[in-house]
């Protein structure tokens, strides 16, 4: 299976075809741009069905072997396959990016000295505020052994900056294994998957939850570089991979910890669409000034659980 990823024998526009056992009447077409794999469907197989993609292991041998940089995937493959390959693309350490339409309506590329302005006071304050909450984020690990057995962090893949698919790191809120059951809660709800009594969240999980402490171990992708203090919502795949097309240059932005949407609509503005619409607004009218703001305003949201649940 080696040959699989062997850019150097294939032509740039070639493209390979593969079945997974998770859906049977879906085909991936594979296609090399320099040094980039492309990932999209295909209608019908051009050639025999890869076993390297109904496994996570062949699949992370195959990446491991492959001269490619980066890996691309298009949202129409769904929430499983997406998760698939973030996962082998981050074991063979290959980023994994969702392949998202460009836009010139983002902070970075309207004032690229204020950009770096931001980025200077996300990576001093994420520093200075893992200083001050340490004791707190420790208090709580504690209180969460005590009361629900576990792990203390929840890690989950969201879409940032470019589409690029990485972890985002939160207090755990809920029990042990509660990813599994997330669709048979949620059923097909249309908008954000939010649900105010959602019976896998523990009791010192809701509490959190009320007053964003949940939230604190954000600051370490803050530190990362994976996202901003203020910034648009990052997106989970089950959502990411239900934007309409119209809404979708939204994923190259860097997300953040709060934003326009936590301080005015949070749980009470579902609407994924809308919600997009909000962020895509902030995104053409952005400012340090109005980072600021928001940075305000967060405060007396947190402390009285604004739309928290």
């Amino acid at each position: 299976m080696s040959t699989l990823f062997r850019s150097n024998q294939a032509s740039p526009n070639q493209a390979i075809a593969a079945k997974t056992s998770r859906d049977r009447a879906s085909y991936y077409t594979l296609t090399w741009r320099q040094k980039q794999l492309l990932l999209t469907l295909s209608p019908q197989p051009t050639t025999p069905p890869l076993p390297a993609l109904e496994s996570e292991q062949l699949l992370v041998d195959c990446l491991e072997r492959s001269p490619i940089r980066l890996v691309k995937l298009t949202p129409e493959i769904g929430e499983a396959a997406l998760a698939l390959w973030a996962e082998a693309c981050a074991k063979a350490s290959k980023p994994a990016y969702l392949s998202v339409p460009s836009t010139t309506a983002l902070p970075k590329k309207q004032n690229r000295l204020k950009w770096w302005l931001k980025r200077l006071v996300d990576w001093s304050a994420a520093a200075l505020l893992m200083l001050v909450v340490g004791p707190l984020m420790l208090g709580l690990s504690v209180l969460m052994l005590m009361q629900s057995p576990g792990s203390i962090f929840f890690s989950q893949w969201r879409v940032g900056e470019r589409g690029k698919l990485f972890r985002i790191l939160k207090f755990r809120t809920m029990v042990t294994g509660a990813e599994l059951y997330h669709h048979q809660v949620m059923g097909h709800q249309a908008g954000l998957h939010k649900c105010e009594d959602d019976p896998r969240v523990t009791p010192i999980g809701r509490w959190m939850r009320k007053y964003s402490l949940d939230e604190l171990p954000q600051l370490i992708n803050v530190l990362r570089g994976e996202m901003s203090l203020v910034g648009p919502r990052p997106w989970a795949l089950y959502d990411a991979v239900r934007l309409s097309p119209s809404v979708r240059q939204r994923l190259n932005a860097l997300p953040g910890i709060t934003g326009i949407w936590q301080v005015t609509g949070r749980s009470h503005l579902r609407d994924l669409d809308a919600v997009n619409r909000v962020d895509l607004r902030y995104l053409g009218n952005w400012s340090l000034r109005e980072d600021f703001k928001i940075l305000l305003l967060t405060v007396p949201k947190v402390l009285s659980g604004f739309g928290a649940f």
